[in-house]
């Protein structure tokens, strides 16, 4: 982790960066998504609500997913903060990461000119094996994880289930025009932070 160096009337601290960027109402969703990832996300978020029940937080998303239920609780965090959220594709929200970046609020969901996001149908990870039980137990566990994703992704998109159906049935890399286009993002930015006065 970067550290930097801050100037205050108590002299000179060397403070992490990413701390610094928190101060300033700056949360990352970046690598793999996992429990522990989420469960820092939701530390951060309820550190800054206390702070400030009502000021904007900024997002930053590149990710290439991961785990179904740590994304599902992003998802569900980002959704129940009465505030303003700015969120930001920069370089590749896929998977987990672009639900998520999808379920942000309407006209706050921005994506840089040359990023990318990419959607898809549920994976099996690690091969499937057991009895024939645990298999099927397995198949509903994952048609279920493909119902929720096409449930958030037509609502937070406008599109039908149909057609969000036959868009994740491939892995589908979009480039910022045809994210905007699909509904993920509302606008193209190349402003790092977009100003919220």
């Amino acid at each position: 982790m970067s550290n930097i160096i801050v100037k205050s009337s108590n002299g000179i601290t060397v403070v992490p960066i990413e701390s610094q960027l928190l101060t300033q109402r700056k949360l990352f969703i970046e690598g793999e998504i996992t429990d522990a990832s989420a469960c820092d996300f939701a530390k951060k978020i309820s550190l800054l609500v206390s702070d400030d029940p009502k000021a904007p937080i900024d997002i930053a998303i590149t990710s290439d997913g991961g785990l179904v239920s740590a994304g599902l609780m992003i998802y569900d965090i980002i959704r129940s903060l009465d505030l303003e959220v700015y969120m930001y594709c920069r370089g590749m929200a896929a998977s987990m990461a672009a639900i998520i970046l999808a379920g942000g609020q309407k006209g706050r969901r921005f994506i840089l000119p040359h990023s990318r996001i990419m959607i898809h149908e549920p994976l099996i990870s690690g091969g499937v094996g057991g009895s024939a039980t645990s298999i099927q137990r397995t198949a509903e566990s994952i048609m279920e994880t493909r119902r929720i994703s096409v449930e958030l992704l037509s609502a937070d998109t406008g599109k039908t289930k149909k057609e969000v159906e036959k868009a994740i049935s491939f892995d589908n890399y979009m480039n910022a025009k045809e994210a905007v286009e699909f509904g993920i993002c509302d606008t193209i930015t190349d402003k790092l932070w977009i100003s919220h006065n």
